[in-house]
């Protein structure tokens, strides 16, 4: 079983970065033990289909290997590298787009939604993002992809992809690429912000007091979970309670979420206490679960070389799996080349 996912690097991380994706890798890595292997890559080629800063870029590539390694994955366990680093990612991409259709693509949805009506005026890069994404996990072999509701279509085309690769090109019975089923995780929580109930936490809000950052200390956290948004009433005794209650129900959320407890068993805990209590229990809960991980990201942060030198090890053992399939990919194709 090889697993394989992917994530844009994005800076300024918060709580809910890291129950919506970080932590599901983590638990993947640990799950699979000596049955697997996991492969884990920064996006920073996806980063560059949209306008970006190179120099953002570069820091919230590093900011977010950090965090993903402050969380707990272990590169002796797993394969941790970005993009850039294994140009096979591009290069089969190229290879591939002789097998997408046009068609497939404009059909995505995530093309539809980031596109939107000025679609002359996107790069190229955006329009063949699913190809690219296609070509990070065929490149591996990927017997398993986790994916969300927004990301199914995209390992859909995937498998489209490599179906029809493999039986236009494959010799009898020896398909070159293998089509990876998805994983399912479990829901991520849904985080919102400390500020508003209605608006997910951001990395983009102004106000650094609707967010819990990874790096925020034990104090930050308290002074944040106090100030944050709520009601005058009490705790209910089960969820439909906090229907039209936003800010309560987002606190409940992040405490279920950081516990691995339902909604309805903390409730059951709080019920009819009122937030004077429940806060100090999050802010605890909180600190408990991110002060490791913020003083881990730090060091780590202040150790750039041996940061970077991780992700060219991870790196180095990416090119190393891919290498086969990117020969098997040219021969296919009748291409002639030097294999690597």
């Amino acid at each position: 079983m090889r697993v394989v996912s992917g994530i844009q690097p994005t800076g300024n991380l918060h709580l809910g970065n890291y129950l919506g994706a970080i932590r599901n890798w983590v638990r993947m890595q640990d799950s699979l033990g000596l049955d697997g292997q996991c492969l884990f890559f920064l996006a920073d080629l996806h980063a560059i289909s949209m306008p970006h800063d190179p120099a953002q870029l570069r820091r919230a590539t590093r900011e977010m290997a950090a965090a993903v390694l402050a969380c707990g994955i272990d590169p002796a366990r797993s394969v941790l590298f970005n993009q850039a680093q294994v140009p096979h990612h591009a290069e089969l991409q190229w290879l591939l787009g002789g097998t997408a259709r046009m068609g497939w693509l404009s059909r995505m949805t995530q093309w539809k939604d980031k596109a939107g009506k000025n679609r002359e005026g996107q790069s190229v890069a955006l329009f063949t993002y699913p190809v690219l994404q296609a070509a990070d996990v065929l490149l591996y072999q990927a017997t398993h992809v986790p994916v969300g509701e927004d990301q199914k279509q995209h390992l859909e085309l995937a498998r489209d992809i490599a179906q029809k690769f493999n039986n236009d090109f494959a010799a009898e019975g020896a398909p070159v690429f293998t089509l990876p089923e998805p994983i399912i995780p479990p829901a991520a929580a849904r985080i919102m912000s400390l500020r508003d109930g209605a608006a997910k936490m951001s990395k983009s809000d102004p106000s650094d007091m609707s967010r819990i950052n990874l790096t925020d200390d034990a104090d930050t956290i308290m002074r944040k979970v106090k100030k944050a948004k709520t009601d005058a009433d009490p705790l209910p005794e089960e969820p439909a309670g906090l229907a039209q209650r936003p800010e309560a129900l987002n606190l409940v959320t992040i405490y279920a979420a950081l516990a691995d407890r339902a909604a309805d068993d903390v409730l059951r805990e709080f019920a009819g206490q009122g937030f004077g209590s429940f806060k100090p229990a999050l802010g605890d809960l909180l600190v408990a679960t991110l002060a490791p991980i913020s003083a881990r990201l730090r060091d780590l942060l202040d150790d750039q070389g041996a940061l970077d030198q991780i992700l060219a090890d991870g790196a180095r053992r990416a090119r190393e799996i891919a290498h086969p399939t990117l020969d098997a990919t040219y021969e296919a194709l009748g291409l002639l080349r030097t294999a690597s």
